[in-house]
């Protein structure tokens, strides 16, 4: 595993996270009431300190009520201001010690506010949905809220039991006590805080075709009136996973799940093992196969192989679109260079003032960012010719899993597949801003 964490506060979001300390393991411990809206959680949080003491460090955590805050057992000073969760153990902690953080608070859960509107918990007309990128996560527990730092998760969640609760990595236990059931989910691979998926709802939950021996458990969990067009609309997905571990390389977790909510979303939202879609996204006409597509891939591409800052979001978008093509070429739909070209055409009639190495905070969620990462995948696909693309795509995947990465990285990567400098081939569709010509590739005799 290759960690590339940025020393410092992350460029776009210098306000969330705290860089002198990484979190190993997250525990929660959640109750949640839709009628109310209620939310009470206990949360313990294996650290490690960094290269220097901790006299004080921060959480990341909206404006909850805090019951009680201990470290290492011991109670700290602490402030909650802003978000900011700043907590002064009773003892500094030395550089490189292990340390634990109990944390309790409740209250009403809403978004947090971001450049974007609100992002995080959202309370349903019936239920609730976290989808939380950027930076999100705050919403509903308190977290060390920077990509690069990946923990693994076990979560538990009690509800009234007409509701599931549906969650990253697997379900460990389900126990249903009087009028609520306690779902619990571990998630023992490493996860940004961002990624931590929930749904709460009432669903009816579906297998996505057979695993069989080795494979890969794919479930739905939809309501129960959208079933016939979500088993269309879905119905390619094991096919779709197929492809991508022959191209990517295996599966990198336990289980992926899909859930639908009874709302519309504007757009469908990975987590880590789980991808978040609305209801507007099941038409019965596969009208949105290509973002289940996207949304598949971002379990390679965004969540085992992660961003080190949010400046690298290319590395998450460019590869989820580029899949998206990829899968189109491979299920008798138009071929990636098709789709580049049309991309390449949107592109020329917009502004060419976007750089994908640094994009800024305003523009990391353009669609030009999206469709010029894909581009940018596709000469370098035209650049190295099939047979050492894919050997590439499948060795980055390998030697950065459950890590973070930076575009530098990257292009030496990419380097190593090829006797020809592709420095020109970045500083242009990487590292500049007007639109170069669109690649071509190779035919193959």
């Amino acid at each position: 595993m290759a960690v590339q964490q940025s020393a410092g506060p992350d460029p776009y979001f210098p306000d969330n996270g705290d860089p002198r300390y990484r979190v190993h393991r997250y525990e929660l411990t959640l109750d949640y009431r839709p009628g109310p809206n209620r939310l009470s959680g206990s949360a313990r949080i294996n650290a490690i300190a960094g290269r220097a003491p901790l006299t004080e460090f921060q959480l990341d955590l909206a404006d909850f009520k805090i019951g009680r805050i201990r470290v290492d057992g011991r109670q700290p000073h602490y402030t909650h201001r802003g978000g900011r969760l700043r907590v002064k153990p009773a003892k500094p902690l030395r550089a490189g010690a292990a340390f634990t953080v109990e944390v309790h608070w409740s209250g009403n859960p809403k978004p947090v506010a971001s450049p974007w509107g609100g992002i995080g918990w959202e309370e349903l007309a019936d239920g609730a949905l976290v989808a939380s990128q950027p930076v999100g996560a705050p919403s509903w527990y308190p977290c060390n809220d920077r990509p690069a730092d990946k923990a693994s998760y076990l979560i538990s969640v009690t509800t009234p039991s007409a509701y599931a609760v549906v969650s990253g990595g697997r379900l460990l236990t389900r126990t249903t006590k009087a009028s609520t059931t306690t779902w619990v989910y571990e998630q023992s691979a490493p996860t940004s805080s961002y990624l931590v998926g929930l749904a709460i709802g009432k669903f009816q939950t579906v297998l996505l075709g057979d695993p069989g021996p080795g494979g890969v458990p794919q479930h739905g969990h939809i309501p129960a009136q959208l079933l016939p067009e979500f088993s269309r609309d879905f119905a390619r997905q094991p096919a779709m996973m197929e492809l991508f571990q022959e191209l990517f390389g295996p599966y990198p977790f336990e289980e992926y799940a899909v859930a639908v909510t009874d709302e519309e979303l504007d757009v469908p939202v990975e987590a880590q093992g789980l991808s978040l879609f609305g209801s507007n996204h099941v038409d019965g006409a596969r009208g949105s196969e290509r973002l289940v597509a996207h949304e598949l891939a971002h379990q390679w591409f965004g969540n085992c192989v992660s961003i080190a800052d949010w400046r690298q979001i290319w590395l998450n978008e460019g590869f989820a679109k580029y899949a998206e093509w990829l899968w189109s070429e491979r299920s008798g739909g138009r071929s990636a260079q098709q789709l580049a070209a049309a991309a390449h055409r949107l592109l020329a009639g917009l502004p060419q003032d976007l750089r994908l190495a640094d994009p800024g905070r305003r523009s990391m969620f353009d669609d030009r960012l999206y469709e010029r990462g894909g581009l940018t995948v596709h000469a370098v696909r035209c650049a190295l010719g099939d047979d050492a693309f894919f050997r590439m795509l499948r060795g980055w995947v390998r030697l950065h899993r459950n890590g973070s990465v930076t575009t530098a990285a990257f292009t030496r990567h990419v380097a190593r597949f090829t006797d020809e400098p592709l420095d020109g081939l970045f500083e242009a569709w990487v590292y500049g801003a007007k639109l170069p010509p669109l690649p071509m590739r190779r035919e193959v005799p």
